[in-house]
C-alpha cells in the first residue's frame, strides 16, 4: 500500500493475522490526478426507495430507457454501505444531477423523453423528489467520506431544461433560444442553444435580471421564499456580483458545498459556455468549500482543495491545455479547472499497452504538468466507446486503470452491463439499469468484476499506478514500472501484463534490488527479488507487485 514515509512503522507491524483491508481507506494518500471515479446514472443504478419512482405525475408512455426507472440517492448510499466500492477500489463518485428536473416529457425525435437523466433542470435550489431529499444527499455524502469516497456532483449551468406544457420557457431575460449551435467556431459553439427546444442560459450577459415568475411563486408555496430571497441578498451583497442570470445559478450550485461538503464538480457542456464563467463558478466553489471545513473540522477528509473536472466535449490529451474551435483556442485550465475529461483514451485503447502508458505518462509531465485528466472508455453520452459489445472487458480494465491520470469507470464496465439493447435510439442504448441480476447468474460475469476488483483495489493503495512515473522494465512479458513521490508520500509499484500460465519470471532489475521483499497482489503471494527477477507459478495473466515492509 501507498502510505506516507512518516507511517511505514505502523506499516511493519502488518503481519499474517492482520487483514490488509483493516486499514481504513480513509488512511490512503489521495490525489485526484490518480483518482479512481465511478460514474454512473442516479436514475439507473440502485433503487432503494421504490416510493419514490413516480411523482409530478410522470406516467406518460415513453421511448424505450428514456423515461424514470427508479434509480435514486438512497440507492448510491446502500452500495456504499454495503461495500460495493470498496471492493472496487473506488475514492470518488460521480453521479448525474439530482437537481428538480422539468415536470413534463417532450419528443425531439429520439422519443418520448422525460429528464429521467438529470440535465433538464426546472429548479437548482431542489432536488427531484425521483432522485430523493436532501436528506438523503447529506447522508450519502457523510456516508462515502466514512468509506474515504469523494463525491463529484454533475452541474449544468449552459442551459435549463426543455419547454413542454407544464414546463414554459423561463424569461427572455435569462435564455435564449435560437440559433441552435452549428459547431465550426467559437462564437456558434458559445452563444447558440446546444439542440432545438434546449434553452440556452444567457451567461454572456452582465445585466441585472428579476427571478423568473415561476420560481418565487414556487418557492411560496414551499414555504420557503422568505430564506430563499435573504439568502441570495446575503450574497450579492458579499461578492459584488451584478444580479446576472449565471450568478443566481452559480449561488445555487455552490449552496450544496457549503450545506454539504461536496468535493467536486464534474462540469457539463463546458465549451458551450463563455469561459470567464468557469473561473467565476471555482471562485464561488472554493470559497464554498473552504468555508465548510472550517464550520467542520472533524468531518474534514484532508487538504485537498476543491476539485473541478470539465466536460469539454472532443478534448484528447495530446492537445495539452488548450481547446481549438477552429477560429480561437481556449485554455480551460487556466479559467478554473484542475482536471477535463479525455476522450482521446477509447481511441488509444487499441493500441500497445506501453505506447498508451508512455503517451500519457510523457504529457502529463510535460504540456500538463500540474493539471489532470480523467479518462474513461465508455460513458453516458459517447455512441462510439471502445469494446460497445464488451467482447474484451478484462483488457477494457487494464487499459482504463492503468493508464496515467485519473480513471473513469462508468456504471456497469466492471459487469460488462449491454450497450447494445434493441429498439432504442441515441444514447438511450448506454444507458440501460445496472445488470445486479446477472452478476448472481453468469460465471463470466463473476469474473469480470474480479479482475476489475483487483486492479482497482491496487489503484486505490498505489498512487503511483495513476499519479506516477511510468518506466518499462521488459517489452516480453511486459512489465512496467511506476513511482510516485510528492512530500512525505513515497510509492513504488511493477505490474505485468498478458503473462503466461504457469511458471513466469518477471523482470525487475533497476527497479527493485535483490533481497527485496515483494508482495503480488494478484495472486495474493509473496516473492523475493533474484537475480534482477521474481518467480510466480499461477494460471493469472497479470502480476501486480508492492513493496512487503
Amino acid at each position: 500500500m501507498c502510505f506516507p514515509a512518516s507511517w511505514k512503522g505502523r506499516k511493519r507491524l502488518w503481519n499474517r493475522e492482520i487483514e490488509r483491508d483493516s486499514i481504513s481507506n480513509k488512511d490512503l494518500p489521495f490525489a485526484w490526478e490518480g483518482a479512481n471515479v465511478y460514474f454512473l446514472l442516479t436514475d439507473r443504478f440502485n433503487n432503494a426507495n421504490p416510493d419514490n419512482d413516480i411523482n409530478f405525475d410522470r406516467d406518460n408512455p415513453t421511448g424505450k430507457l428514456r423515461g424514470f426507472m427508479g434509480g435514486d440517492i438512497q440507492g448510491i448510499s446502500e452500495k456504499i454501505e454495503e461495500g460495493y466500492f470498496d471492493e472496487l477500489g473506488i475514492n470518488a463518485i460521480w453521479f448525474t444531477p439530482v437537481v428538480e428536473q422539468i415536470h413534463g416529457d417532450t419528443d425531439e425525435g429520439t422519443g418520448n423523453t422525460y429528464g429521467y437523466h438529470g440535465y433538464w433542470a426546472k429548479d437548482w435550489t431542489a432536488l427531484d423528489p425521483n432522485f430523493g431529499t436532501k436528506q438523503d444527499l447529506a447522508k450519502l455524502v457523510k456516508t462515502a467520506h466514512e468509506h474515504g469516497i469523494r463525491i463529484l456532483m454533475d452541474v449544468v449551468l449552459n442551459h435549463t431544461g426543455s419547454i413542454t406544457e407544464e414546463d414554459p420557457v423561463w424569461p427572455e431575460e435569462w435564455v435564449i433560444t435560437e440559433p441552435i449551435c452549428q459547431f465550426t467556431n467559437y462564437e456558434n459553439t458559445t452563444n447558440c442553444t446546444l439542440v432545438n427546444n434546449l434553452p440556452d442560459v444567457k451567461t454572456l450577459s452582465n445585466e441585472s435580471v428579476e427571478l423568473p415568475d415561476h420560481l418565487p411563486a414556487k418557492w411560496k408555496k414551499e414555504g420557503r421564499l422568505s430564506t430563499e430571497l435573504d439568502e441570495l441578498q446575503l450574497y450579492f451583497e458579499r461578492t459584488g456580483y451584478p444580479r446576472a442570470p449565471r450568478f443566481y445559478i452559480i449561488k445555487w450550485l455552490t449552496d450544496y458545498i457549503h450545506e454539504l461538503g461536496i468535493d467536486g464538480f464534474r462540469v457539463d457542456t463546458v465549451k458551450h459556455v463563455n469561459e470567464n464563467a468557469w473561473a467565476e463558478l471555482q471562485k464561488e466553489a472554493s470559497y464554498a468549500f473552504e468555508t465548510w471545513k472550517r464550520k467542520h473540522p472533524n468531518a474534514v477528509l484532508d487538504d485537498t482543495p476543491f476539485y473541478p473536472v470539465g466536460e469539454v466535449y472532443g478534448y484528447g490529451i495530446s492537445g495539452g491545455r488548450e481547446y481549438d474551435f477552429g477560429d480561437k483556442k481556449v485554455d480551460y485550465f487556466d479559467n478554473g479547472f484542475k482536471g477535463l475529461i479525455n476522450f482521446e483514451l477509447k481511441i488509444d485503447a487499441a493500441k500497445e499497452y506501453d505506447s498508451i502508458f508512455s503517451k500519457y505518462s510523457r504529457l502529463l509531465r510535460t504540456s500538463l504538468k500540474g493539471k489532470s485528466v480523467m479518462n474513461y472508455l465508455t460513458s453516458h453520452d459517447d455512441g462510439s466507446p471502445f469494446d460497445k459489445e464488451r467482447k474484451e472487458p478484462k483488457r477494457a480494465a487494464n487499459v482504463l486503470l492503468l493508464t496515467p491520470g485519473a480513471s473513469q469507470i462508468y456504471y456497469g464496465d466492471e459487469t460488462a452491463r449491454n450497450l447494445v439493447i434493441d429498439s432504442t435510439q441515441g444514447d438511450a442504448t448506454l444507458r440501460s439499469f445496472m445488470n445486479w441480476k446477472e452478476l448472481d447468474s453468469l460465471q463470466q460475469t463473476k469474473e469480470i468484476p474480479e479482475h476489475w476488483r483487483k486492479l482497482g483495489k491496487f489503484r486505490r493503495e498505489h498512487l503511483a499506478v495513476g499519479a506516477g512515473r511510468h518506466r518499462r522494465l521488459s517489452k516480453s512479458p511486459y512489465t512496467f514500472g511506476r513511482t510516485y513521490m510528492n512530500g512525505d508520500v513515497k510509492d513504488k509499484i511493477v505490474v505485468a501484463l498478458d503473462l503466461p500460465d504457469g511458471k513466469k519470471s518477471i523482470r525487475v532489475k533497476g527497479f527493485f534490488g535483490d533481497g527485496t521483499k515483494l508482495f503480488d497482489t494478484y495472486s495474493q503471494t509473496d516473492v523475493t527479488v533474484q537475480n534482477g527477477k521474481v518467480l510466480l507459478e499461477n494460471d493469472y495473466d497479470v502480476a501486480l507487485l508492492e513493496l512487503k515492509e
